[in-house]
């Protein structure tokens, strides 16, 4: 069996409007990512499916 891989590399070219979505989808990512990590260390739970419970409803 052979793992075959294809990378390719892309150049965006957003739209004014359409970079500023992105922008910001990238920051609603990042403060997610911020709670999941502060609640993680907070309840010593680290466990992808127990997290689930913890953080979930709050993103």
């Amino acid at each position: 069996m052979f793992d075959v891989r294809l990378v390719v590399q892309v150049k965006l070219l957003p739209t004014p409007e359409q970079a500023a979505a992105l922008e910001a989808t990238l920051h609603a990512a990042n403060r997610a990512a911020d709670l999941v990590s502060r609640i993680a260390f907070t309840q010593r739970c680290f466990r992808n499916y127990d997290l689930r419970k913890h953080t979930y409803d709050r993103i």
